[in-house]
Parts: structure tokens; sequence; C-alpha cells
């Protein structure tokens, strides 16, 4: 998407956020060299990672919700034999165990076998609330509470490097997984099937709602970008990015009905919808006009989100 005017971005921009870095703090970074307060990342990267961090811009922030529920792809390497109390290398180690006897077969074996469903406990570092209070809150204090364990998605595991024959093996792999997996506690997960302590000893995020690394751009890079006029050539359009959502385009004066909020019927769509449940609807034009939900009966469809220009919301 081009630039409007000045302080008037709209669209999903990505950064490569920098190790230090709370993912707020990229978010009140950007405000400032945007001067656009409508800003929201679509999943928290810890301070310590590196990586993707999508940025949705002005009104483009009503993606959101449907981008941070995309699969993302990380980058881990895991270190068997040791374990703290945060899951990674910045907590205090609470066990060491000699783990050279793991060889890279059953490393790998161990890795691979978590591809599925599978069920996790939050970590006590994480941002999950329980009885109202951050778990990293209650760390902090020393606290720790029984935490519930929810079902994630791993979709595919690759395995990039191994480091045997010596008293802490490491696995480098890439992971693809839903939102809400905790690669620390899967590398955690993955030494107690091996029967050793292990913590994640590295983490990067290659890939978020399908933006990769070289569409990124650093923080330090978008004064410049915007002085040469070349940040709207950054931006992207959010609603290119759901690509796993079915869209129709529709004519006057539907397209008006639309705008208006109007239920429109399904047959005046072109493709008309095979199935219910979201799509992206267009005008016949191109303009995409925003999400509209098809009814179970497949006759009429609604509107969801109203994206045109004439929304301002």
């Amino acid at each position: 998407m081009k630039q409007q005017a000045e302080q008037n971005w709209d669209g999903v921009l990505a950064i490569w956020k920098p190790a230090g870095w709370t993912s707020h703090d990229v978010v009140a970074k950007a405000r400032g060299l945007l001067r656009v307060r409508r800003i929201g990342h679509t999943g928290t990267l810890d301070p310590a990672v590196t990586g993707v961090l999508p940025l949705c811009v002005g009104r483009s922030t009503r993606f959101v919700e449907y981008l941070q529920e995309m699969p993302k792809t990380y980058v881990a390497k895991l270190r068997f034999g040791i374990a703290t109390n945060t899951e990674d290398l910045s907590g205090e180690v609470i066990e060491q165990k000699d783990a050279s006897f793991l060889t890279e077969p059953m490393m790998v074996e161990a890795a691979l076998s978590f591809v599925g469903e599978i069920d996790q406990i939050p970590p006590m570092v994480s941002a999950v609330k329980v009885n109202g209070q951050r778990l990293y809150d209650l760390a902090r204090q020393g606290i720790t509470v029984e935490r519930a364990s929810r079902r994630v998605t791993i979709q595919e595991i690759h395995i990039l490097k191994v480091v045997d024959g010596v008293d802490q093996p490491e696995l480098t792999f890439s992971v693809t997984c839903s939102k809400g997996t905790y690669i620390r506690t899967l590398c955690v997960d993955i030494g107690r099937k091996l029967g050793v302590p292990a913590v994640m000893a590295e983490l990067v995020r290659t890939e978020s709602a399908g933006i990769k690394q070289e569409q990124c751009v650093t923080l330090e890079q978008i004064p410049e970008l915007i002085k040469q006029g070349e940040l709207g050539d950054k931006l992207l359009a959010g609603d290119s990015m759901l690509t796993a959502i079915p869209s129709s385009s529709v004519a006057y004066p539907e397209s008006l009905y639309a705008l208006q909020g109007k239920r429109i019927e399904a047959a005046r769509l072109q493709p008309p919808p095979d199935s219910t449940g979201l799509i992206k609807l267009y005008r016949s034009d191109g303009a995409f006009l925003g999400l509209f939900f098809v009814d179970e009966n497949r006759e009429t469809v609604r509107p969801i989100k109203v994206f045109y220009a004439s929304d301002d919301s």
C-alpha cells in the first residue's frame, strides 16, 4: 500500500525485532517514528528473541486479531543436560546432568515425535493469567502455581544441526506452530522425553503471518525510508495476507450496500460462496470492502468488518 499522507500510514509493517527490546518497546518506538498512534503487533516476542514482528498500522490494526491466529515459524537451539527456572539460558540453573549418551538419532526422533497436536503447560515466565495475575509477575515473587495445559499444534519440525558426543548436546531445528505455542516448553518437553533436563538456548522467529525476514525493516531504517518517500512501499496490505480466507467480488449497488453494513444476497457475489464462514469481499474494481460472513443457509452474507476508505472507526 502507498503512503496516503504523512501521519496517515495504513498497512502492515514488518519489523525485524532486535534483542533486548520488548514487543511493546517496538510498538512505542514505531509510534514515535511514524507519528501514528494506532499501531498493534500480531504476537509477542520475548525481549531476548529476535525476528519477524508484524506491526499493523492505522486502520490496519483491525487485522490484528486475524493475523495473530496465523502460524509462526521459529529456529530454535535446544541444549540438553541443563535446566533453568525460566526454561532458557537467562534463568537460574536448577539441574545439570551428563547427556553425552544422547545420539543424533535419539535426539531427532524425540523432536519429530512432537509434530501434531500436543498439550503444553505454559511456563511460569509467560504472560498467561492465573486468577487475574500474570505468571511472570508471580515468578518474579518466587511463586509457582499450578497451570492448566493448553492444546497447540506443531505443524512441522526440520532438523538443521546436531551437536552430540559432548556433556551438553545441542539440537537446532525450525518449527512451524500454532498461536500460543511455547518453544521453550517444547525444548524442555523434548528433553523430558529423553530423560534429561533441557533448555532453549537461542530462538529466532523467521516467519509470522506469512512474512519472512527479507520483507522486514529495522527500526533504524524507518527514518531514512520516510525521508526518501519509500516507507509506503514497505507497507503490506492486510487483506492480501489473509490467504486462508476465500474471496468474492460484488458490483454496484451491492458494493454500496456492503459499505452501509447491510446484508447482501450471496447469489450476487462472484464467485458465489460455496460454504459458510468468513470471506474477503471486494468491489468489482478490486477495492477491498471488508470481511463478511456467509450465513448458514448460504443465501446472504453479512458484514463483520468494513475496511473501505469511508471507514474511519
